[in-house]
């Protein structure tokens, strides 16, 4: 019996579902708001949610990505009463498992239902069977997870598989978990930097030669290809294999067999290919610089990686664990993190994902070798740079309480600047604070400010504790006028009432 969740303000339409549900053998249970769905998926768990587009506080698909990550992992199928190609497709990317329109009939319906029940079903059976090992791969993430559960699907086969993603989202972690839940997990796993490889050089590599097959070639060396035999080999950043070889290469995996240089004879190798690319092969076959029957050959099963902004609840993890192995690796030790700390790295948007996590973590570990507690002083100055100023505009562009939507209760354009700026002004001298290190010179440097209009702030706003932070070095940190120009554009110079907020800057 599968328990299904019905979020539809569509009465009559939840309560026929409902209906056939139950007739089914099943529990269904409906609401109707984007807010009661998600306060029903955190207290119970579902197999099956049945998602309306257009709901009275909102669109359905901005909480699809929350319903998917929920413990219970629920298939989600979008219904919607007008079709849209884009909300289909980012229905689809986001993780739903069909999108239908309405009205359609009742069959047609639960047909999705019955379907994606057979599909947990089947893959509870699978994830019981096999557990993924996962090796150096960190997250309980929906998207991880995900990605771990197609791993598991391609170790059981001798497909070949390309791996997408940014730089640093640990593809060749992936393309290593995948030989080693693999039957062939007991062999060689090879790696090849296909970017380090020169259009001179790259048939000796890959093939091997005999001796005496060129200048140099004093004794014969098995190639890449043959050294895979029986295992895996791994093409990293396979855009950039030379457009020459390409050719050569697909025959070599077509028909496993190739023919070192010098030598009369071919040899055959048993290998099963990963491969994995940073770039868009799609766009490069249009532009001609990458082979179309390669690329179809390389793509039979794709594992498309998110970029580690797209699943930043697996940053305090992979940081935890990173941290420990540092100390361990020491000899140093254990050391916790300041809940500034976690907060400031879940603020950063990592843009060279988590090979910049880590790389960043173990300098973090470097400066505060000595040190039991890791605060936000100890991030590099240019990532501190950003997460402050990150806060600023977070803190500018959310709603002011004060704005409703009922005509009563609409802010005069006085009451809405004073709101703003309390709060910005507030957010920003929290920055400052903890960018200057707690030094009170450094921040009246920074922002301009008198001492004496400093301690009246932030008496103001009750900020204190900031002296046991060290100061450090000078960086670009935004003025407050800086801060107020965009808020300022609808209130003309005359309306400014610079009495009741004060003279914050230096003559």
């Amino acid at each position: 019996m599968a328990k299904i969740l019905f979020i539809d303000d569509d009465r009559q339409l939840c309560k026929v579902l409902g209906r056939k549900v139950t007739g089914m053998g099943h529990d269904a249970m409906s609401v109707y708001t984007l807010a009661d769905g998600l306060q029903e998926i955190a207290r119970d768990s579902y197999d099956v949610v049945f998602l309306d587009v257009r709901l009275p506080d909102g669109n359905g698909l901005e909480i699809l990505p929350a319903i998917r990550e929920s413990s219970s992992q629920p298939e989600v199928i979008i219904m919607t009463g007008k079709g849209d190609p884009n909300g289909a497709e980012l229905a689809i990317k986001s993780g739903a498992w069909d999108y239908i329109e309405k009205p359609s009939s009742i069959s047609d319906m639960v047909l999705p239902l019955v379907r994606a029940l057979q599909y947990r079903e089947a893959k509870r059976a699978a994830e019981a069977a096999v557990m993924v090992r996962r090796g150096g791969i960190i997250g309980k993430s929906v998207q991880i997870r995900d990605c771990l559960d197609q791993v598991g699907h391609a170790a059981a086969s001798n497909v070949s598989v390309l791996i997408t993603g940014e730089t640093g989202t640990g593809k060749e972690l992936f393309a290593w978990a995948i030989h080693a839940n693999s039957p062939r997990a007991h062999r060689s796993f090879v790696a090849v930097d296909c970017a380090s490889l020169s259009d001179t050089l790259v048939d000796s590599v890959l093939f091997g030669y005999e001796k005496g097959a060129y200048t140099g070639a004093d004794q014969a060396r098995d190639g890449l290809i043959l050294q895979a035999d029986g295992g895996t080999l791994f093409l990293d950043e396979v855009g950039e294999l030379p457009l020459a070889i390409q050719k050569t290469f697909l025959r070599v995996l077509q028909e496993h067999r190739f023919r070192p240089l010098g030598r009369k004879n071919e040899l055959q190798s048993d290998f099963r290919l990963v491969a994995a690319t940073n770039r868009d092969l799609d766009q490069m076959v249009r532009e001609g610089q990458f082979r179309s029957d390669l690329f179809f050959r390389l793509r039979s099963f794709t594992i498309e990686l998110p970029p580690l902004r797209k699943h930043p609840g697996d940053i305090r993890e992979i940081a935890t664990q990173c941290m420990k192995r540092f100390c361990e690796c020491n000899k140093t030790g254990p050391k916790k993190f300041s809940p500034e700390f976690l907060d400031a790295i879940e603020i950063y948007d990592w843009p060279g994902n988590v090979r910049e996590l880590i790389n960043t973590l173990e300098r973090v570990f470097t400066v505060a070798l000595h040190e039991t507690t890791i605060f936000p002083y100890h991030l590099p100055i240019p990532i501190r740079v950003k997460i402050a100023r990150a806060s600023i505009w977070k803190g500018m562009a959310e709603p002011s309480a004060s704005s409703g939507s009922d005509e009563e209760e609409f802010p005069t354009i006085q009451d809405l600047r004073d709101t703003t700026i309390t709060k910005v002004e507030r957010e920003y001298l929290k920055s400052l604070m903890s960018f200057s290190g707690g030094d009170i010179n450094r921040a009246c440097e920074l922002s301009g400010l008198r001492r004496s209009r400093l301690y009246e702030l932030m008496k103001k706003y009750k900020l204190s504790g900031y002296s046991k932070f060290a100061p450090v070095p000078f960086e670009e940190f935004p003025h407050p006028v800086e801060q107020h120009l965009h808020m300022n554009e609808a209130v003309s110079p005359d309306q400014t009432d610079r009495s009741q907020h004060g003279d914050d800057t230096d003559d």
